[in-house]
């Protein structure tokens, strides 16, 4: 279990807004799967193109950021060198993802507009944690991370800003042979390596979990590094067995790093199955499933099959890891800083007493049935069942969000 300290954590108030815009983008995402004709899916599909930037930008990196406002100097270590710069990526995101999704839909003129202030958003965002890392003395596993996903992070909104720039025929460049270095960078480099290397802070304290090799994660982060690379270079240079190199390499390295996870529960000594845990069941399942789909993808080259793998990947996986995560984070950040100084001098709340349980229950149900059924619909080109699944989202979506209010504004 990695060292936690609240030393350096900063204000609440400054993380606040980006968990109550990631949940509200979330609502906004599931709203979205309405419109979707299965007969039309496709990556160059305007309204999917417009989804995955609202999804990914509004919901993903927008909660992501709040919480490594959070904890990068709680697991470094070492204070923010410019927290304030906190207070400008949250508008600048939100604008940004507003000016995208409204170019990718209505005007493809706002996209440049949009990729550029999401452009000095994340570069805020990337120079603040670079800063901040350069203070540190000792590198860990969980540091390296840090450090790598921000670096590719950075490269790919550069190629983002690139792609906006030629959708909106500003500059003349290939979109289609940069699009999978775009998404590489973004959903491998950065995302999925910062989860890696934060779950092994964030699951083991959580889990009480201690006394487990970090071998398998430290394998899983150089392959998938080495795999969005790989992905990328193809791109550069249409050399399409690398690009298949690289798919191989990163699939087999979420596999290891499952392999990590399944170590970190086997240890822990926290048995009860709260809503974190039933997040993190289904999260975990999503990612194998929607694995095993992208090597049926590989083999089959089915178009079908790899729409059903990402939306998994990104709603099943990727969104029940942040939004288990939520439930955890916000509770002891509220009660740090709001009952803390109270200890002693008057009666506090426990944690759990601050989770609303009817709500995040709620959540769970109606989001996992959505999630499941929408994949089924894209395998099956189901437009009714993908309204279907879009209905449940929808009510999941809105009960996350009464869920967040609820325990940002716990008294």
């Amino acid at each position: 279990m990695s060292p936690i300290s609240q030393e350096f954590a900063p204000p609440f108030k400054l993380i606040a807004p980006f968990f109550i815009l990631g949940a509200i983008f979330y609502l906004v995402a599931s709203l979205f799967l309405f419109a979707f004709d299965a007969s039309s899916l496709s990556f160059l599909n305007p309204l999917v193109i417009s989804f995955v930037h609202i999804f990914l930008l509004g919901f993903v990196m927008m909660t992501i950021f709040g919480a490594m406002a959070q904890l990068v100097p709680v697991v470094l270590e070492v204070g923010h060198f410019g927290v304030e710069l906190f207070y400008a990526i949250w508008p600048l995101l939100l604008v940004g993802t507003l000016l995208m999704a409204g170019g990718f839909l209505y005007s493809s003129a706002l996209l440049p507009y949009g990729g550029v202030v999401v452009l000095i958003s994340m570069m805020i965002f990337v120079g603040e944690i670079f800063l901040t890392i350069k203070k540190v003395e000792k590198f860990n596993v969980v540091m390296s991370s840090v450090l790598l996903s921000n670096t590719f992070l950075f490269f790919g909104i550069i190629f983002g800003l690139v792609m906006a720039l030629g959708y909106a025929g500003t500059i003349a460049v290939d979109v289609t042979a940069l699009l999978k270095a775009h998404v590489y960078l973004v959903v491998g480099g950065y995302i999925t390596i910062t989860i890696m290397g934060l779950s092994v802070v964030l699951l083991p304290m959580f889990g009480l979990s201690h006394g487990f090799s970090l071998k398998s994660l430290h394998i899983a982060l150089y392959m998938m590094s080495f795999a969005v690379v790989s992905v990328v270079l193809a791109s550069l240079f249409d050399w399409s067995v690398l690009s298949y190199i690289g798919y191989v390499v990163s699939i087999v390295s979420l596999f290891i790093y499952f392999y990590q996870v399944y170590i970190i529960y086997k240890t822990r000594a926290r048995k009860e199955n709260d809503i974190y845990a039933k997040s993190l069941f289904f999260a975990y399942i999503s990612l194998v499933v929607s694995l095993l789909m992208g090597v049926l993808y590989l083999v089959s080259e089915d178009e079908s099959l790899l729409l059903a793998s990402l939306f998994l990947l990104f709603f099943g996986f990727i969104g029940f890891a942040i939004t288990g995560h939520v439930y955890k984070i916000i509770p002891f950040l509220v009660w740090f800083e709001r009952f803390s100084p109270l200890v002693g001098k008057e009666k506090v709340p426990m944690l759990v007493d601050m989770l609303p349980v009817k709500s995040s229950s709620a959540q769970f149900i109606f989001t996992s049935i959505g999630v499941v059924l929408i994949t089924i619909a894209i395998l099956l080109g189901n437009s009714q069942l993908i309204g279907a699944g879009a209905s449940f989202l929808s009510v999941g979506a809105v009960a996350l969000l009464r869920s967040v209010l609820y325990m940002i504004n716990y008294k």
